[in-house]
């Protein structure tokens, strides 16, 4: 009898501890997981319309939280839109604002490096930890707690940009010159169905093989690491989680290549063998992202590209898996939110473009995904918003007050389905000096400053944005009110560009 009562007494004190450390879970800030990609278009997940990709961890996400259609990257004052987007994110201030504030990161001041993301979390309450792509020119472990494998912007391959700057120059001065001569290996491929020089699965040409684990697999060994370290401790933890790929060099196992066969591939429907603005807008030859195919582009071409981008994402898709089980493994999952996006979007042969150097949709969305207590499931927002209001909306679910430095939005009362309309009367988007974009009310205005062109799209009917409308005169009232609108935005943002004389000098023409 006594036995019996003892074991009963131990059982009762077992489910009275395993609840108490549920209820204490629950009673604290919720936990806040950071998963971004590079490179990664809206359309490249199957939950989210792409049937040919295999996605099934994202889709997942996809189905268990709020997903934000029509999220945007701001623009870059740089090539490297991933550097420009990612200061975005981490100091919470609009493009041009940003360019100029992560100089003061650059020379490591404190005080800049104290209003980073990081250290806002860390000053919330929250242990900090960073893995993979960083790209930012603050160090890594001046903003975070707890850092490993911090990654520079690629993975090293054959292109050095000042070699290849002078490559280029000299080029110039020859009549009648070739780009195709100084293309160093892994770029201007495939030539044809016989060329073979590079191919994604050779572990000898490094990259993301560099270290003889590819890089993906890496982040989510440390992510899993991160997961176990933080279950021993009672404060709520941040995770900064960014992967390198679907980022070129785009290098997968053989399995996963495998998984897409060309002739199951499609090209897209705005595919084009060349953009015939290309030069106008700083997406020439000498564009490291437009070298990597042959120009012009052929079917072929981008069909191979698509495999390898694809196969690049369903190998990050299971990397994603591992870490949602080890946080489902931890107790923590339900006190946690994640957030999944990616700095931006990938041309791949629409438009004739490769890049992410235009201010298309197919460069500037990327998709961007919400989960956790309170967001409802397998929810669509068609809300306008920058993929970079998720630093303020971490500062919202960690319940403190937003500074006034940063700019961006928290978007959770729309995730949460408190709200339906953007915080934005417009989006905004900018890429060095030769393009300015607004979108407003389900319409797209882009600039094109070099030629003094106007482009008008009804992203509604025309998501492809194939029908451009401001060659039709009887549109001219709405490109007007759209392109003062973009001057009152240009200003907004403190933008050095001065477009206020295209509207005239596009309808001399």
């Amino acid at each position: 009898m006594k036995l019996k009562l003892l074991v009963v007494l131990v059982a009762i004190s077992l489910v009275s501890c395993k609840k108490t450390k549920v209820e204490k879970e629950k009673n604290k800030k919720p936990n806040i997981v950071f998963i971004f990609t590079d490179d990664q278009t809206y359309t490249s997940i199957n939950a989210l319309g792409n049937k040919e990709i295999i996605t099934p961890h994202m889709d997942k996400l996809v189905k268990e939280g709020t997903t934000f259609t029509h999220a945007y990257n701001m623009g870059s004052w740089s090539g490297a839109v991933c550097a420009a987007s990612r200061a975005m994110i981490n100091s919470g201030r609009f493009v041009w604002r940003a360019n100029k504030f992560r100089k003061n990161w650059y020379k490591k001041d404190s005080v800049s490096l104290s209003k980073s993301w990081g250290k806002m979390m860390e000053g919330a309450g929250y242990d900090t930890y960073m893995t993979g792509k960083w790209h930012v020119d603050a160090p890594a472990n001046m903003v975070f707690q707890n850092t490993t494998h911090i990654r520079p912007g690629m993975p090293k391959d054959a292109w050095d940009h000042a070699t290849m700057v002078k490559k280029f120059d000299s080029l110039s001065k020859i009549e009648g010159a070739n780009s195709a001569d100084i293309m160093p290996n892994g770029y201007n491929r495939p030539l044809n169905e016989n060329d073979k020089s590079w191919l994604p699965t050779d572990t000898s040409k490094g990259g993301f093989w560099k270290g003889g684990k590819h890089w993906s697999e890496v982040l989510a060994d440390d992510a899993i690491g991160f997961i176990d370290q933080a279950k021993q401790k009672d404060n709520p933890f941040f995770m900064y989680l960014a992967f390198n790929a679907p980022h070129d060099p785009r290098q997968a196992p053989q399995e996963y290549v495998d998984m897409y066969p060309l002739e199951n591939i499609s090209v897209p429907k705005s595919y084009m063998p060349e953009y015939p603005y290309r030069h106008n807008i700083a997406n020439g030859d000498d564009l490291r992202d437009e070298a990597l195919a042959p120009f012009p582009r052929t079917e072929y071409a981008i069909k191979v590209h698509t495999q390898e981008y694809y196969a690049s994402i369903t190998h990050v898709d299971a990397q994603i898996g591992k870490i949602i089980e080890a946080l489902k493994k931890s107790g923590k999952m339900d006190n946690t939110y994640i957030m999944f996006t990616a700095d931006h979007g990938l041309a791949m042969g629409r438009h004739g473009l490769l890049g992410k150097q235009s201010l298309f949709d197919h460069s500037m969305r990327p998709p961007l995904v919400i989960i956790g207590p309170d967001i409802p499931k397998d929810q669509r927002s068609n809300a306008d918003v920058y993929l970079q209001d998720i630093m303020a909306t971490s500062l919202d679910i960690a319940g403190g007050e937003k500074p006034t430095y940063v700019e961006f939005s928290s978007f959770l009362d729309i995730a949460k389905g408190e709200r339906k309309e953007s915080h934005y009367d417009a989006i905004y988007g900018a890429y060095l000096s030769v393009s300015r974009m607004i979108r407003k009310d389900g319409f797209k205005l882009m600039v094109y400053p070099e030629l003094n062109k106007i482009l008008l799209f009804d992203m509604n009917n025309d998501p492809e944005e194939m029908n451009d409308l401001a060659v039709d005169k009887a549109n001219k009232a709405k490109i007007k009110t759209m392109f003062d609108e973009l001057l009152v935005l240009q200003k907004e943002m403190d933008d050095p560009l001065d477009i206020s004389g295209i509207y005239n000098e596009f309808y001399k023409n």
